[in-house]
């Protein structure tokens, strides 16, 4: 692709597969320079960079626990150092432990999926804001919550809804804060989504089972919430901020 102007680095969470690989693809069609944060897909982040490179575009994978502040750190050094201003940040790595309901939930299963979902949303958040003050160009950041959030997961994840909770609050907190500097911050709040998500939680048979609660009578797509994401991070919303966009087929 000659002459292909880059809008910056966008860096992507947990960029290797499902939702966070079909957001990498999309945003390089977007013209940005994609960095690919995995945690263990390393054939995987690859493969997405392969995608991305083949149309021309620019990407980097690099590994990293976004529960480790220091890999979050290296993370942004090695963007900073690959493709200079960091011009967009979502927050997409997360996981989720197996259903359950809050009376059997462990602290340390609590402590570990808000470590991941929402501390390690914060670090790369507040990295990505300075980045942004400093180059004084303003900035777009995505946080990638949930319907868990507002509808609370009882008697399965309480513990990954209340993490979704608390990015959606840094999320409105944060627009607020941070818009008279030209960066606009919101949230996606995907649904029902068929991805492998489901599986780590040892539900692979979830998306089935509900697809006939959807209004839409059916789960979504990994690229549905990727087209949604990056028009947030695009010119075309540039009026957006503050704002949690559903993409739940009317869950």
């Amino acid at each position: 692709m000659t002459g292909r102007k880059s809008r910056g680095a966008l860096i992507v969470t947990g960029g290797s597969r499902g939702i966070g690989a079909a957001i990498c693809r999309r945003a390089a069609r977007d013209g940005w320079d994609v960095v690919v944060n995995y945690r263990t897909g390393a054939t995987q982040a690859a493969e997405v960079v392969r995608e991305i490179e083949a149309t021309g575009a620019r990407a980097l994978a690099v590994q990293g626990d976004i529960g480790c502040e220091a890999d979050i750190v290296a993370l942004f050094e090695q963007a900073d150092a690959a493709f200079g201003h960091v011009g967009g940040l979502v927050n997409n790595a997360g996981i989720l432990e197996s259903a359950t309901t809050l009376a059997d939930i462990p602290t340390d299963r609590w402590e570990r999926v808000l470590r991941v979902n929402a501390t390690g949303s914060f670090v790369a958040t507040r990295l990505a804001v300075q980045r942004m003050l400093r180059a004084g160009r303003g900035g777009a950041i995505v946080n990638i919550s949930s319907m868990a959030a507002p509808l609370g997961a009882p008697n399965e994840f309480v513990d990954y809804a209340a993490s979704k909770g608390a990015m959606e609050s840094m999320t409105i907190g944060l627009a607020r804060e941070v818009g008279p500097a030209g960066i606009r911050v919101n949230a996606v709040r995907p649904g029902l989504i068929d991805t492998e998500i489901h599986a780590d939680a040892g539900r692979p048979d979830r998306v089935q089972a509900l697809a006939d609660t959807v209004p839409l009578k059916r789960a979504g797509t990994a690229e549905e919430v990727a087209e949604a994401v990056v028009w947030l991070l695009s010119d075309g919303a540039s009026y957006v901020t503050g704002a949690i966009l559903p993409v739940s087929g009317g869950r």
